[in-house]
């Protein structure tokens, strides 16, 4: 690998790499050094991407041919991201903190998704409406024009892709802002975006402080289009500034997921999905498993199960490939400790971890289950974000129906249990947009995926995303009738 410790990274705009008079460092949370710096865009390089994306969109440049031709586009970039997989896994790995595996797997999807949507970019197809012999009457899709899409920190190379394939097989041109604290592996990814060839303009990659590069963007009555994962806080604010213009956006806010367990379950399922579901990325996932409710009849043997396996997680930096890795950053490690610390005094008991790891430098935090735990806890109700999984008993299906749609998130849900009757009766009662059966994270970047209440609104992944990224334009024409000869 050589561009990591000490590279400089630039913004990517209007077909140009782009230096900025400010700079940011970027940490390892594996031990708190930076390894490199990003260019911090201004508002005035975020005006210049929205300006560039516009003349690109106005331009007919990705629309005046045949999608075909996107096609082509989209699979030459999804070739690209493989050819530079392994040097974009360790500056993902390095900047993140997670698993070097991980790392690598999100460039994979990556380049998954814009295979996908390659698939989908010529077969965007309207309809025949009849209105009878007078009228020819059809629709046809037309792309929104400028996305603008704001990417967050967690996995950051594999949702820029996930929002960005679908926007360009659509025919839109797109600005793109990373995130501050892992800015570095969409940088690569972009590389691997130009070397395909796109009309300049097309796509463009920003890193700017949120509070101004984003809300310039958010704001702007040139976007026509917003794409944001991340915090309730922020996408109140984002939508609040999109309503000035009825700027229409996809929503994903996060979540607090439950996954019900019923005594027939299967305890190797159980116990691999919490393993993957609480504990990988250090629980820093939007759908993570962070509540388990559990049949009181089988409350403490699961309790003892999952404390043991969350004692027996090796922990570590990521390129070593451990099974637990640091969490984001020094801020991130303090909420999550914070947390635990609360539920403890409301009468919680820690049954693994619980604290920070104290003989390790940087931000690791300990897979930590929490016993104990009622429905009306804080750490039973608010997002956590890092490896904390609380467990909560029931004794009928009602009160887990309640317990599981008792916050006000609704993003994925779970069930385990043999019984396909009651799994297929549960999920249509929980409140989630997608619900998963003996095992947390099961789909795939096939599957549709977005949330209800505070989760936000919209869908990513599937066949489904892409009819965000346009709009239906219905033409009908009266049709002149000609005399009889």
């Amino acid at each position: 690998m050589t561009r990591t410790i000490g590279h400089h990274w630039l913004n990517y705009i209007d077909g140009a790499w782009v230096d900025s008079p400010n700079r940011l460092d970027v940490a390892n949370p594996a031990n708190g050094e930076p390894i490199a710096s990003v260019a911090l865009a201004t508002i005035d390089d975020a005006q210049r991407a929205l300006d560039a994306a516009t003349r690109c969109a106005a331009s007919g440049e990705l629309t005046r041919q045949r999608p075909a031709e996107r096609v082509r586009w989209l699979l030459r970039i999804a070739d690209e991201i493989r050819a530079i997989t392994e040097e974009g896994a360790r500056i993902l790995c390095l900047e993140n903190g997670k698993r070097l595996s991980d790392a690598r797997d999100e460039f994979v999807e990556a380049a998954r998704y814009f295979e996908y949507y390659a698939g989908l970019a010529d077969k965007l197809e309207g309809i025949s409406v009849p209105l009878g012999d007078d009228y020819v009457d059809f629709t046809r899709y037309e792309p929104m024009g400028v996305s603008v899409q704001i990417v967050p920190w967690n996995f950051p190379v594999s949702i820029c892709a996930r929002s960005l394939a679908p926007a360009l097989a659509a025919g839109n041109a797109v600005v793109v802002k990373s995130p501050e604290l892992s800015p570095l592996g969409m940088c690569v990814l972009f590389e691997a975006i130009e070397r395909a060839g796109l009309p300049r303009g097309a796509a463009q990659l920003l890193c700017g402080l949120g509070r101004d590069v984003g809300a310039h963007l958010a704001a702007s009555d040139q976007t026509r289009q917003i794409v944001f994962t991340g915090s309730v806080a922020t996408g109140r604010a984002i939508l609040a500034a999109a309503a000035q213009w009825a700027t229409p956006s996809v929503m994903e806010l996060g979540g607090k997921s439950a996954a019900v367990v019923f005594p027939d379950s299967d305890r190797e399922q159980l116990l691999a999905s919490v393993k993957s579901g609480i504990f990988f990325n250090a629980g820093q996932v939007c759908s993570a498993m962070s509540r388990l409710i559990v049949h009181r009849d089988i409350y403490d043997e699961v309790v003892a199960d999952v404390a043991k396996l969350a004692g027996s997680l090796t922990i570590g930096p990521g390129e070593q490939d451990p099974d637990h890795t640091p969490v984001i950053s020094v801020n991130q490690l303090e909420r999550v400790v914070a947390m635990c610390q609360q539920a403890i005094a409301e009468g919680a008991q820690a049954v693994a971890g619980g604290e920070r790891v104290s003989h390790r430098a940087g931000f690791y935090m300990q897979p930590t289950v929490l016993a104990g735990v009622h429905p009306g806890m804080s750490i039973a109700c608010d997002e956590v974000f890092g490896p904390v999984l609380a467990v909560i008993p029931f004794d009928t299906e009602d009160e887990a129906v309640a317990i599981a749609n008792g916050t006000s998130y609704g993003l994925v849900a779970g069930v385990f249990t043999r019984d396909i009757n009651r799994a297929l009766r549960f999920s249509r009662r929980l409140r989630a947009g997608q619900v998963f059966v003996n095992e947390w994270y099961a789909g795939g970047i096939e599957t549709p995926f977005g949330g209800v209440g505070l989760s936000g609104f919209g869908r990513e992944k599937g066949q489904e995303a892409i009819y965000s990224y346009v709009q239906t334009k219905n033409i009908a024409i009266r049709v002149a009738q000609g005399s009889e000869v």
